[in-house]
């Protein structure tokens, strides 16, 4: 006999639990299907690991800056230490976030899931099948096309690291790519980044970029633009040999391809009841809906405009709980959704975005603020921290990036702003603990 629910989720990770476990409180039966580790990617092998390895390299940033202010000595980091309080962290998530979903009454199906029909999948040989079906399989490493692209790695094996290589090399300029890269470098290798083209975080305000690189090159790293590679293979010495065009050459220890993400769509069968697919991801309609009615889509899968981040798979997630228990039939409407890189210095920013706002000259107003002459971010001795501020013609706040140590609290005091829609006087409202960040940057308004 088929067993039935009334919602099924394929994948357990942000997407599936922020929604599952209110739908299946409100009474519905609920199952989730994950064929790895409970919690996805982010839990497991991504945001949380990615955190807990930089934490040392910020608190080693700060010492770094007061020399001469307070400290005589900077700080080492024990990447084995550090590597063993991750698995502390980390390597119980799957079993807690396991826990989460079976404690609210979830049925737990482990195996790949494969389409049947429109309300039907299969796992391990067994059908179940559901009303509603939710699509949260998310994403997975892509992999340069290269002869010889076995040898690489991807961001799971380096946030397993027993040991951090001599000589790190690193393909890709994007969140993952900048952000390994301070983390390396910190640790003492020797880091190179090679691009196909020369941009670097494509999604932020290349000023503050182009300082963030600046700062990673005085460490020491290079960054080597514009390279085509064509071949990778291992020499006698088990170092690993890129080539490329333009008789590029370059010896390294270990290389991890950061070239970027790809939808986890290609394994379920989706063809068979028609779902539509793209190179990116799973299109929706307004309210989280495929083309074949009762299959939904949530989190990185979509194919979306969105920031396919943490917050946003939440999000979604929770919009479907309400969807489903008919606590709404209206659109999703998203809010403005903060972004970060955790480089050192941060960049974070939340709304419209300066390139957004350059193209509008009419519409939207662009303030600077340089932080260098306030003293509270000079408790620190920050020498890059900058502020831009983006208001449209009613001085409303609309947009705001940072680059600065503190840019992930401050960009998190400017979201409510822009999501209630405040002007420039209302916003004077706010009584904010002195010294702050937060009263620090409401000043700047």
């Amino acid at each position: 006999m088929t067993e039935k629910f009334d919602v099924l989720y394929i994948g357990s990770g942000q997407a599936t639990w922020n929604g599952a476990v209110p739908v299946a409180n409100s009474g519905l039966t609920v199952a989730v299907v994950e064929e790895d580790l409970f919690g996805g990617v982010c839990s497991n092998r991504g945001c949380n690991a990615k955190i807990i390895l930089d934490k040392p390299i910020e608190i080693a940033r700060t010492v770094e800056a007061l020399q001469g202010r307070g400290f005589d000595e900077t700080l080492t980091i024990n990447w084995r230490d550090l590597m063993a309080h991750k698995h502390e962290l980390i390597d119980a998530q799957s079993e807690h976030n396991e826990h989460r979903l079976t404690s609210a009454g979830i049925t737990v199906i482990k195996g790949h899931a494969k389409f049947v029909d429109a309300h039907t999948i299969t796992v391990n040989d067994t059908q179940y099948q559901a009303d509603k079906i939710v699509i949260a399989t998310g994403l997975r490493p892509h992999v340069l096309d290269v002869p010889g692209n076995e040898l690489f790695h991807d961001s799971t094996d380096f946030l397993a690291l027993a040991d951090m290589p001599e000589h790190v090399t690193i393909l890709g300029g994007g969140f993952i790519a900048l952000e390994f890269a301070t983390i390396a470098n910190a640790v003492g290798a020797k880091v190179d980044v090679i691009t196909y083209n020369n941009r670097y975080l494509k999604a932020f305000h290349q000023p503050y970029v182009t300082r963030v690189v600046a700062d990673l090159k005085r460490r020491g790293v290079r960054f080597l633009p514009n390279i085509t590679l064509t071949n990778v293979a291992e020499n006698r010495f088990r170092e690993i040999e890129l080539t490329g065009e333009h008789n590029f050459a370059l010896t390294t220890d270990y290389v991890i391809d950061a070239t970027g993400r790809i939808p986890n769509h290609d394994t379920l069968d989706l063809e068979k009841v028609g779902v539509t697919t793209t190179r990116t991801g799973i299109p929706v309609d307004e309210h989280l809906q495929t083309n074949i009615p009762g299959i939904y889509a949530a989190g990185d899968i979509i194919d979306k405009i969105q920031p396919k981040i943490t917050p946003t798979a939440a999000f979604e997630s929770r919009y479907l709980a309400a969807l489903f228990t008919n606590q709404t039939t209206e659109p999703i409407n998203y809010p403005a959704i903060s972004t970060v890189v955790f480089t050192s210095p941060r960049i974070a920013q939340v709304g419209v975005t300066v390139a957004e706002a350059q193209q509008q000259p009419d519409v939207y107003t662009i303030e600077e603020v340089d932080y260098l002459s306030d003293w509270f971010r000079q408790v620190s001795n920050e020498t890059e921290s900058y502020l831009t501020l983006i208001f449209n013609q009613e001085h409303v706040l609309v947009g705001a990036t940072e680059m600065s140590n503190e840019a992930t609290n401050s960009i998190n005091t400017f979201v409510p702003y822009i999501e209630m829609g405040l002007t420039r006087q209302q916003l004077q409202r706010f009584v904010y603990l002195f010294p702050s960040i937060e009263y620090t940057g409401q000043r700047r308004l």
